[in-house]
């Protein structure tokens, strides 16, 4: 999920009834940024001694490619809330052949540089992205969606389990794709992996090209992608 714009030609089609959902739901924050990392640490360091060379299933990562670009979007994030509308003229990459504990440690520090900015803005500033120009609490939401989703990606790869915190998925989701309800019964979590296009849901609508809303919710029109 990285400085992408989104495919071209996608409808711009309308969902019934999500004009009348309210806008108003839990807030990311710094701490939900953290407490996913902290996530990330807890099930990829018991596996630092593993094959991290192995591939994603369905994916083109490799569990270690997969770990970087979790390490560089926070870290990217942390940039983008203070550069304003446009793309700032940096360019962050975790090097290619870093260590599997040098890997995680920068998913660390990219989180907490993150959150640190998160909990230091102003309610009402703006950053950059090709999706919507995010306040902080999208920038933490967004945080938290690479970090759980990629996190996810490469405990998959591992062959370990990743299982995020229900609230989190909840308001994660409900931030980023607001024309996606949690139905009765739902899982949050697989209902957020489902609208980042990683599963199949019996009922809905396979996502493979999804899209973040990262403007304020109350700057949704009430379509979806």
């Amino acid at each position: 999920m990285p400085h992408q714009r989104p495919p071209s030609g996608a409808a711009d089609q309308h969902f019934e009834g999500l004009e009348e959902r309210p806008v108003s739901v839990a807030h990311v924050t710094g701490d939900d940024v953290l407490a996913a990392a902290e996530l990330c640490r807890r099930v990829l360091e018991p596996a630092l001694d593993a094959d991290w060379d192995v591939p994603v299933p369905g994916l083109r990562f490799t569990v270690a490619s997969v770990v970087a670009h979790a390490a560089e979007a926070p870290l990217w994030y942390s940039v983008d809330l203070w550069g304003g509308s446009e793309d700032a003229a940096f360019e962050l990459k975790v090097p290619s052949g870093a260590s599997h504990a040098a890997l995680l440690a920068s998913l660390l520090a990219s989180s907490h540089a993150l959150a640190s900015g998160i909990d230091a803005a102003p309610p009402g500033r703006r950053g950059y992205h090709p999706m919507g120009s995010p306040d902080p609490a999208g920038f933490a939401a967004m945080g938290c969606d690479e970090l759980l989703v990629h996190g996810d990606d490469a405990a998959r790869g591992l062959g370990v389990a990743f299982t995020p915190d229900e609230r989190l998925a909840t308001a994660v989701l409900a931030r980023l794709f607001p024309w996606h309800a949690i139905g009765p019964g739902d899982d949050p979590w697989r209902v957020l992996l489902w609208a980042n296009g990683r599963i199949e849901l019996p009922g809905r609508i396979r996502q493979s090209r999804w899209r973040w809303h990262c403007a304020p919710l109350a700057e949704w029109d009430g379509r979806g992608p």
